[in-house]
This record gives structure tokens, sequence and C-alpha cells, in this order.
């Protein structure tokens, strides 16, 4: 028994593993589908108590052993997550009666997918510098105007949570809104995908051309919305990171595999740094154990993804050197209208480049760890000189 799991938690494991495998292959093509037979199941929300929005109950340390074991059993990805993960504790902590009993039953039940409104093509990291408004009109509805970018699964989803400025006036983190927005608005929303250097498009533009949100769909009131989305970025940070590390445990393993096949484990080098990867994962590990469950520590999400940005960066990079130049080499015919035939060590190295900028980049994470955890003087701001 590792330590931090009890006896209650291992059988939880074992009926979640046993479930897992009769219900997953992790070749599920309708995502949709695999999310209604997640809710039917009552796997949607574990963590959000009893509250009858039609999930079962768990505790903090049986969230991460469902989640570890969907990772280890190779189950379908989720389509689902943003609404599980980020939405529901948000509206948990944030919404009012009515929004909980309007929105978290369709999500744990797997029926309404999610995205995310928040990165700007001039507000990423940055996310106060939101430009993206909210006008209320004298119905009280909200007109939603402007550009959001990296939108992942927005193609899919049902309903966008934005934050938009609701205060023409205000600047930086004042005046702003937190909105649940419908996506379902034929020529007031536009979603374009973003095609990568990997050849997938999970991510998107979105366009809102005067979207309408309802008055009882703003999460947190009118101007709380800086308030309401700080929130979610620690749920963002949360359980799932135990269960992401799973996944980097299983990638490492495959590239200790072709270390071993290629015959560059010979290379000192390389063996030094396969160890290392291994150790700095053990420690992401015993970090996320150490702090699972803390509330108030400001420190504590920074350095979760200082931690495995940079180390998933440089797993990718050491596939790349364990395959040698046939890394380099495409197994077919690239071309600017068909998906590019990548294998698993040239995606991961290609996607890993953007893992120390999404999600807040490694700057980014730097200076919240100086100015709120540290006390050191803020960084002074662009100005005239």
């Amino acid at each position: 028994m590792e330590f931090g799991f009890t006896g209650e938690d291992e059988a939880f494991r074992s009926e979640a593993r046993g479930w897992l495998a009769a219900h997953a292959d992790g070749r599920s093509e309708d995502r949709r589908a695999w999310e209604r037979t997640l809710g039917k199941s009552g796997w949607i929300g574990l963590g959000w108590g009893e509250g009858g929005y039609g999930n079962r109950t768990a505790t903090l340390t049986q969230q991460v052993v469902w989640a570890e074991e969907y990772v280890r059993v190779g189950a379908p990805s989720r389509s689902g997550h943003i609404g599980e993960n980020l939405l529901g504790p948000t509206l948990l902590a944030h919404g009012s009666a009515e929004q909980k009993a309007r929105f978290l039953p369709a999500v744990a039940a797997g029926d309404e997918l999610w995205c995310q409104g928040y990165s700007e093509p001039g507000a990423g990291s940055d996310l106060a510098g939101v430009r993206t408004t909210a006008e209320r009109g004298s119905d009280g509805t909200y007109r939603v105007t402007g550009q959001k970018i990296w939108t992942s699964l927005a193609h899919e989803a049902d309903w966008c949570f934005v934050l938009a400025r609701s205060d023409p006036e205000s600047r930086r983190h004042h005046g702003l809104s937190f909105l649940l927005v419908p996506m379902d608005q034929p020529g007031r929303i536009e979603v374009r995908p973003i095609r990568q250097m990997t050849g997938t498009s999970e991510f998107n533009e979105v366009f809102f051309d005067g979207a309408c949100a309802r008055a009882e769909h703003v999460v947190g009131g009118e101007g709380g919305g800086w308030r309401v989305a700080m929130s979610l970025l620690g749920f963002e940070r949360g359980v799932s990171t135990l269960a992401q590390q799973v996944g980097f445990a299983e990638e490492l393993g495959r590239v200790v595999d072709l270390a071993v096949g290629t015959g560059a484990v010979r290379d000192a080098v390389v063996r030094e740094r396969l160890v290392r990867q291994w150790a700095e994962l053990r420690v992401m590990r015993w970090n996320a154990l150490r702090t699972l469950g803390r509330s108030g520590d400001a420190g504590a999400p920074s350095v979760a993804k200082l931690l495995w940005g940079g180390w998933h960066q440089r797993l990718g990079e050491l596939a790349m050197l364990v395959r040698g130049a046939a890394g380099a080499v495409g197994p077919g015919e690239w071309t600017a209208s068909e998906p590019y035939e990548l294998d698993d060590v040239q995606r991961r190295f290609l996607f890993s480049r953007a893992d120390t900028i999404y999600g807040g980049s490694d700057q980014i994470q730097r200076t919240i760890i100086a100015e709120r955890v540290l006390g050191l003087p803020r960084e002074p701001k662009g100005g005239a000189v």
C-alpha cells in the first residue's frame, strides 16, 4: 500500500480497475457516447460531494485513485474533463443554487460538454489583459464580442465559460465577469481549428460577435470574474496532476525501452539523463501527494507547473536523442492538406515544445512565486523611459 492511500482507497481502486477493464478499451471514437457511459455509472464528478447532482461521492485520495487507474488502463481521451474538473468545482465554490442545479447534473451525466474562453491573442499568460467585452442590454442579456484563442475542444463543446470585460472603463483585473455562453449561436459564434506542428487541431480560435449570455448565467456576480477565474486556475492544477504523472511514467518507460532497443543506453550521458528523469518524476509525485488538498498555498500550483512543464519537454528531447537520426524522418509523404504521419516519439517531441508556455508560461510562474511567495519587489511594468 502506497503512503497516503488507505485500505478503503485500495478497495475503491479494485472497483475502478474492474469497471474500466470491462468498459474501456481505449479505442472509442464516439467521445460523447463515452462521456454518457461514464456518467451513467457515476464516474463523473467524484469530488462534488452529496449535492444531488447525479454523481457518486469519493474522498480526495479516491479521486486520485480513479484518475490514475483511468490513465493506466489507456481509457479513451476525455472530452468532458473541462466541464468536470474546471467548471464543476468552480460552480460549487461560486455558483448560485440555480446555476448548480441547471449545469452540474448535465455535466455529471455526460450530456453537455464545455470549453474554456480565457486566453486571447493579446492576453495569454497575462490574463488580466483580456479585451473581449460583455455589454449588458436593457433586457439584462449580455452581448459578448471578441476573440479567444487556444480554446481546447471548442469544436465539440455545447457551452463555453468566458472571461470578459463587462465594465468598458475598467482596467486589468477589475471590471471582469465570468459568463456561461451557449456555443450553438450560428452567426454569432465562429470556431476555427488551429492546426499545430503535430498536424492535430484540438485547439481553436473562437470569435464572438454579439453572442448572447443570460444575466442569470454570470457566475460570481457582474465584476466578480477575476476572483472566479483565479479560483478555477487552482482547480486546473489539482488532482489531475497525479493522473498526468501516471501517463508521464508510461512515456518514460517507452523511452527506456527505446534506448535499450537502439543501443543508446550504452551511452553514459543517456543513462544519466534517463535516471534523472525517473528521479525527478518521483519527486513530482511525492510533492503532489504532500500538497494534495491543501488550500491557501499561493505558490503550490506554480511550482507544480514549473516542475512538470520542463520535465515533459526534456523527456521529448531525450526521446529524440535516443531515437537518433531516424527521428528526423517522417514515415510518409507530408503534404499541406493531409495530417502528418508522425510516430509517438516525434509527436511527443513536437507537442512538448508548448509545455512551458500553455497553462501559464514558466516566466509567469516564476514571477508569481517571486512576488506572492517570496515577497520580492514587483516586476517593473513596461512604459515610457
